[in-house]
């Protein structure tokens, strides 16, 4: 559904446009501390607890349902909620902690912009909600549009863009202020991969500017290009949290082990799906054996004695080490990109 902004007001319309400055005397930039928000019988988060450092880009990962936007959602105070506590850059948020949103950026699923104004017109709009000097203002659009590449684009209508220049415009709303905290909720669904890789490098710049970034995304290689540290979420609770290698490194799962095999007898199939040094076992075609251990389990060369004692010879052998997305999958049961 394409976003309007009469019908949504966006997050930019709370804020005041003056305001004491946030201290930045800690190096948690966001606690959340047993959060709980409930949708009539649905409990979307649940006792949920989190903490996103300075310096972070942060991912928030789960399938569709999960509870993320309803987090951030929440950690801005565009929601209430039933229990918990919510503390930015060490200072409690609610709805009228101006001082605190002024740092503050947005960058929400939907195309936030005016297309009755132009690329220029629409940062500089969002822009004036957190700076009010005209000269200052002038001069962070300008590097604004320069940040997302939008100079040959600058008297164009949102609606004569592509959906990746869209994206980027909707970029440069949400950060021409220079936000020291900044909420992407998946900022590169559907762009071309000159977007991605323009958005993608720019979050990075971002971080080295010093903003802390939390990022939800439904593509893992995302994740594990510019996320130091990150959280898997479902069912409003955080099941996995810390850096990529530590969450695989601590989940039960091991190598994949794949065998290109013809004709497997029955009873070996059945032999591997009663050990419980296996997770998993797949055969597909008659053809593709594909074995994931247990972690600490290598186990590929008993795997090849048990074949070899059944007169099958595997045409190739590949093993690889667990992925994240194989953590993601087997503690959440679903894809990344399930849209349940």
């Amino acid at each position: 559904m394409r976003y309007t902004p009469e019908r949504q007001i966006p997050f930019k319309y709370l804020i005041k446009l003056k305001g004491a400055d946030v201290s930045k005397s800690t190096q948690e930039e966001v606690r959340v501390i047993d959060l709980v928000k409930r949708y009539k019988k649905l409990v979307a988060v649940n006792q949920l607890n989190l903490t996103i450092n300075k310096g972070d880009i942060f991912g928030l990962l789960g399938p569709n349902g999960s509870g993320k936007t309803t987090l951030i959602n929440c950690c801005l105070s565009l929601l209430n909620y039933e229990h918990g506590e919510i503390y930015i850059f060490g200072k409690k948020m609610s709805p009228s902690a101006y001082e605190i949103k002024q740092n503050i950026g947005l960058v929400p699923q939907q195309i936030a912009c005016y297309n009755e104004l132009n690329v220029y017109e629409n940062i500089d709009y969002f822009c004036s909600l957190y700076v009010s000097d005209s000269t200052k203002r002038k001069k962070l659009v300008e590097e604004a549009i320069d940040f997302v590449q939008l100079g040959d684009f600058r008297k164009m209508r949102p609606k004569k863009l592509s959906g990746g220049l869209q994206r980027r415009l909707n970029l440069a709303c949400g950060i021409a202020h220079k936000p020291r905290l900044i909420f992407l909720d998946e900022p590169t669904v559907a762009v071309d991969p000159q977007s991605r890789n323009r958005i993608l490098e720019g979050i990075r710049e971002l971080r080295d500017e010093g903003s802390t970034i939390v990022y939800t995304t439904h593509y893992m290689e995302e994740v594990e290009m510019i996320c130091n540290r990150l959280a898997i979420l479902d069912h409003g609770k955080v099941l996995r949290e810390g850096t990529s290698e530590d969450i695989i490194e601590n989940s039960s799962i091991g190598e994949t082990h794949q065998f290109e095999c013809y004709q497997l007898p029955g009873e070996v199939l059945e032999h591997f799906e009663k050990d419980p040094r296996i997770l998993h076992v797949d055969y597909k075609d008659n053809r593709a054996l594909t074995l994931r251990v247990v972690q600490g389990e290598s186990y590929l060369l008993t795997i090849l004695q048990i074949l070899a004692k059944h007169n099958v010879e595997p045409l190739s052998v590949n093993s690889k080490k667990p992925t994240l997305n194989d953590v993601f999958l087997e503690i959440t049961g679903k894809e990344l990109r399930d849209h349940a």
